[in-house]
């Protein structure tokens, strides 16, 4: 085979810098491993024992089928042409002169009124083929949040049919609008690398879609044990570390903007996390691995909004409130609210991310420097806490949650509805009870003792017997996992 460096190859485009392809690519990576494996092992885990299989495979067939939506339909419908002034024209992405040439997204030129070019197009220093791919792993971990909402009773078929059709009808919308040349992009409102697109998005869109689908068990809602809490660390693990591609790459290129971010996105989790915690020892005694996962990821939705944009103590603020005020709204005012109740969010999606996005948008509204904001913005602006136009930008801040949260509240209830005009959104009461077993023919842990797969006819005696000593030894002794469970 030829080098990469042969004679006898075209000469590398003048456009190409390699080192921000590298950086792009190395961050793609860390946010396609945010969800695979890393979602895919918090989901598996964090769930009870009878519902790992069902809900790693919930993300692992998203990731999947995103991945084959976005390159034939769904990343011009978000990055191209446009179609209407919050949607582009969709198409394929995959001939090899397309994706070779320079990177570009045609809906963000800016234009005078007499047709005149007033601001060129965004055009990163990179091939088109790796910007489709990562922008394809934002739009993949969106989709696998909203699974985060419906685990533990969601009915497979319809969530395989779910994904396609959100992906078209509501996420490509929103990136469309505030990304890729839409109205809310030439307007001005701030999303830097994903808090309304992402986090707002998908905790809007899953709590809705709690809602139809309808509730767990009752007993699962009263006792839902993760199953394994080590492994459940080494997801949130790469969930954290791979933000630093999900922030850091947002700039397309290896540049300050992206430096600063990173440092930024670290230090506004490590806050949060430790917010979180110190709520949880002051109010209940204890800290847990649950609490500390659940302030990790506000702090990393809470700071994404302008991640880049904000000075390194403004992070240090963001993190305080995205562990206090999401804590705040799981602990005590979905307590009082009877509606809130009444919805089961299985992994609290729309605190930890759709409260902590409008939270960061609006400090980002407060706190988005006017020097960061001149790095990468096309519409130079400040933050209302530096003055100037900072109220104005405020206020658009707010109008841009508004218009997401709408979209997605109408577009997945009506995607649901049209689904299960032909598939049950809910399993049936028979397959809840059993889990894995009824919805894949599969149990996540299957050996029993010396390598023998437990069969409860066998072994049903014994585990009485070993139950019996267990309770004799410990009064207080529980059937089933041990562990700290989110209890809403």
């Amino acid at each position: 085979m030829a080098g990469a460096y042969g004679a006898d190859l075209p000469k590398v485009p003048e456009w190409l810098n390699k080192g921000d392809n590298a950086w792009q690519l190395t961050a793609a990576t860390l946010v396609g491993l945010q969800s695979m494996p890393g979602l895919v092992i918090l989901y598996a885990s964090i769930v009870k024992k009878k519902w790992a299989v069902n809900s790693a495979f919930m993300a692992l067939y998203a990731f999947a089928a995103v991945l084959l939506c976005w390159v034939l339909l769904c990343y011009k419908m978000a990055f191209g042409d446009e179609l209407l002034p919050f949607w582009g024209r969709g198409g394929p992405a995959f001939d090899q002169g397309y994706l070779k040439d320079r990177a570009t997204i045609p809906s963000t030129v800016k234009k005078f009124g007499n047709g005149t070019i007033e601001r060129e197009a965004v055009t990163p220093l990179f091939p088109m083929a790796t910007l489709v791919y990562f922008q394809f792993t934002f739009a993949a971990i969106t989709t696998i949040l909203v699974a985060g909402s419906v685990l533990g009773r969601m009915n497979i078929k319809a969530w395989m049919a779910f994904v396609p059709l959100w992906l078209i009808f509501s996420y490509t919308v929103g990136a469309y609008s505030i990304w890729g040349g839409g109205f809310l992009y030439h307007w001005g409102v701030i999303d830097y690398s994903g808090g309304y697109v992402i986090h707002l998005s998908s905790g809007v869109a899953g709590f809705v879609a709690a809602y139809w689908v309808g509730p767990r068990p009752q007993a699962d809602r009263e006792r839902f044990p993760p199953n394994n809490v080590l492994l459940m660390l080494a997801g949130a693990g790469l969930l954290w570390m791979g933000w630093s591609g999900f922030n850091g790459g947002a700039p397309y290129a290896a540049n300050l903007t992206s430096s600063i971010a990173v440092l930024n996105t670290n230090l506004s989790a490590a806050t949060s996390l430790l917010v979180w915690t110190t709520l949880d020892v002051i109010f209940f005694g204890k800290p847990s691995v649950i609490g500390a996962i659940q302030g990790m990821v506000t702090g990393l939705a809470g700071v994404t909004p302008g991640a880049g944009l904000i000075q390194t103590w403004a992070a240090i603020i963001i993190g305080i409130f995205s562990g206090s005020v999401p804590w705040a709204s799981m602990m005590i005012l979905h307590k009082k609210s009877t509606l809130l109740q009444q919805v089961d969010d299985t992994l609290a999606v729309f605190y930890t991310h759709a409260v902590a996005g409008i939270l960061g948008g609006t400090m980002t509204g407060l706190f988005a420097h006017p020097d960061l904001c001149k790095l990468s913005l096309p519409n130079p602006t400040n933050g209302a806490f530096y003055g100037g136009n900072g109220g104005k930008q405020l206020l658009k801040q707010w109008a841009g949650a508004v218009f997401i949260a709408v979209w997605n509240l109408v577009s997945t209830t009506l995607i649901l509805l049209f689904i299960k005009m032909f598939i049950p959104l809910r399993m049936a009461e028979e397959e809840l009870g059993i889990g894995d077993d009824a919805a894949h023919g599969e149990e996540a842990y299957a050996l029993w003792g010396d390598g023998e797969k437990f069969d409860a006819t066998r072994h049903a005696t014994q585990m009485q017997q070993f139950e019996r000593d267990q309770e004799a030894a410990h009064p207080s002794y529980v059937h089933g996992a041990r562990g700290v469970t989110i209890v809403l």
